[in-house]
């Protein structure tokens, strides 16, 4: 059992991008809602104008009470009527300042989820767009992660993030120039506090992400480890690995803490240092405003508003310290989700590919509501001295050349490992040929959009996969065939009795992976979903491999009328079930060395005799 901590290594992952990028990867999701978007920014305005307005409104009351010069608006008022209007005056910037916040903080936060789920749409579409070869070297837990817990913290990225950033820049810049139109000598020391602040922050930001980047990856292993075992968890109590298993979960969960426990230390610092500097900046504003009262270059009411201003100045550093987890954990998920939608797509359709399709007729199903029992227009395919491999320099198949005639039926007969299944997938366009082709109807079907390509083909293999769900909407898929031409499709592949025996029919619902059914009863789905489509071509890889004999016996009565006047290609490892075929290719090695009828083959004497006799001799 391999471990998803091995297969992360195997795959490392590319150049960190900055957060210059990361945050341009945003923009086009952000644009999607720019009218909440930029009522969202239009409001930092007034807020920002509300906070650098109050510190002023304490010092001017702070002045009235001190017979201090004060503002024009206060200027021959009496005492009492200045501290009213001083105090109508910051209750207002305090509603509305606090009323705005609220509004501005609902809109970022939900165009935040709105990018969230959009995000999480285009990756889900992009991950069931990509080849099969990119889930062959690709844990499904990792995949889990980046799809769940990563995209959720992309949420975080715009709405405490950019916007964040913004609003406290906003902030800084309005304070700053406040303070400057007050008082430049104090505004000036306040500003030169900030340098080794804002040196300080860089580092431990930098280092954050690199430590949150690898607990992502650990909890990736971890998720992939959980999967895995779960999936695997009969093999795991048959063969008594519940210990060893544990261990190697506990090995990993501690990989995981540990590297958490470095996010953590990095937070806990910028917090730290950022409360110890704004005690300092305090300090300071105390000593040099005290000199400058004493020497009667500054009023009592400006040093008190410099002093809020000292507190203000670094609030906005103070929220960006508290929310640091969360945009560092988003920056990272969005590093590691721009990694998947930046995995190539390696298999498109030919307008995507800039290919021309070929201009050919494509025979369609004929719906089976129209005709029941007669078949599509069967179809030939022609491989063309094709070559492939999973690995550059491990070929499995090796100068494919064969035709089948419309309506053959041909066996792929060979020992395990000579490629028949690659033979299907190469077909299906699951996977690219490394070289030469493969013609449907004459047509290269790189020609052909996958959707027609797969529409004219059924492909029943020997574990059939069933959707949570009931039974009718695991035979139809998503397609809209009535009830009508379900219960046709399961009558003529003899799987009617069966479904009739559920506990509530054709509405019987499933649970995952079809768990509250046989292995043969999820096949016999997989017969009534491949009838129901009428395709010209059928593909069974080992299709009868789960049924039982009485079963077997009612497929293979369906068979014969399913496969009449189509082409069809049947993997089988029992020989004697294809004796009736049209003709037999034996592979060994990725290499067609026979070809002909079973009795033809017989006389041969060769590889397909032997197997034929050694398995007779078994029997």
């Amino acid at each position: 059992m391999t471990t998803a901590s091995s297969t992360e290594a195997d795959n490392p992952r590319p150049p960190r991008q900055t957060d210059w990028r990361l945050l341009k990867m945003l923009v086009p999701y952000a644009l999607r809602h720019k009218r909440m978007l930029t009522i969202a920014l239009v409001l930092l305005i007034p807020t920002s104008l509300g906070e650098a307005l109050q510190p002023i409104l304490v010092g001017q009351a702070i002045s009235l009470i001190r017979n201090e010069p004060v503002m024009f608006f206060l200027q021959g008022r009496t005492l009492s009527q200045g501290l009213n209007l001083l105090v109508v005056l910051l209750l207002i910037t305090i509603v509305v300042r606090l009323t705005l916040d609220g509004i501005q903080n609902f809109l970022v936060q939900r165009v935040g989820q709105q990018i969230t789920a959009d995000i999480r749409d285009d990756l889900f579409y992009h991950v069931t767009s990509l080849a099969s070869r990119f889930f062959d070297r690709t844990p499904v837990g990792r995949l889990i992660t980046r799809l769940t817990s990563d995209v959720d913290a992309l949420g975080d990225v715009f709405s405490t993030g950019a916007i964040g950033i913004v609003g406290n820049l906003l902030s800084l810049v309005v304070i700053t120039l406040t303070m400057f139109t007050l008082q430049w000598q104090l505004a000036l020391m306040l500003l030169a506090m900030l340098l080794p602040v804002t040196v300080l922050m860089v580092y431990f930001q930098r280092q954050y992400r690199k430590a949150n980047y690898r607990a992502r990856e650990e909890l990736s292993a971890l998720n992939s480890t959980l999967q895995e075992n779960i999936v695997g968890i009969n093999v795991v109590q048959l063969f008594r690995r519940e210990r060893f298993n544990a261990e190697l979960f506990r090995t990993i969960n501690q990989r995981y803490v540990a590297q958490v426990d470095r996010t953590i230390f990095f937070d806990s610092s910028v917090s730290a240092t950022l409360e110890w500097v704004s005690l300092v900046a305090i300090a300071g504003v105390l000593w040099l405003g005290g000199i400058l009262v004493l020497q009667d270059a500054l009023l009592f009411g400006t040093l008190a508003s410099f002093i809020l201003f000292a507190q203000r100045l670094f609030d906005p550093l103070r929220e960006f310290a508290e929310q640091f987890t969360a945009i560092q954990s988003g920056f990272t998920a969005l590093e590691r989700v721009s990694d998947i939608l930046n995995e190539p797509i390696e298999i498109r359709d030919p307008e995507r590919q800039g290919r021309t399709p070929t201009d050919h007729p494509v025979a369609h199903p004929t719906p089976l509501s129209d005709s029941p029992l007669r078949s599509p227009v069967p179809g030939e395919i022609r491989f063309e001295h094709v070559s492939f491999g999973y690995k550059a320099d491990e070929p499995v198949l090796k100068d494919l050349d064969f035709t089948i005639q419309p309506g053959e039926k041909v066996a792929l007969v060979g020992p395990t490992g000579a490629g028949k299944s690659s033979i299907i997938r190469l077909l299906c366009r699951l996977y690219e040929v490394t070289s030469g082709s493969i013609l449907l109807d004459g047509v290269d079907i790189r020609d052909l959009p996958q959707a027609e390509l797969r529409r004219r083909m059924a492909i029943i293999l020997q574990d059939g996969f069933l959707f949570a769900g009931d039974v009718k909407s695991n035979i139809a898929l998503g397609e809209t065939y009535s009830l009508d031409e379900i219960h046709q499709a399961a009558e003529r592949t003899n799987v009617a009795s069966f479904i009739e025996q559920l506990p509530q029919g054709y509405d019987t619902e499933l649970r995952q992976r079809g768990t509250n059914l046989s292995g043969g009863q999820k096949q016999l789905l997989a017969f009534a979903r491949a009838a129901i489509r009428n395709p010209a071509i059928l593909v069974l890889d080992e299709a009868t491999a789960n049924l039982d004999v009485v079963t077997e016996s009612l497929v293979q009565q369906a068979l014969e009328t399913l496969l009449e006047g189509r082409t069809a290609i049947i993997i089988a490892h029992r020989l004697s079930t294809i004796r009736s075929v049209d003709r037999i290719l034996v592979l060994k090695q990725g290499q067609l060395i026979e070809s002909g009828s079973h009795e033809a083959l017989l006389d041969q004497n060769g590889l397909y005799a032997s197997l034929y006799r050694l398995q007779m001799l078994e029997k």
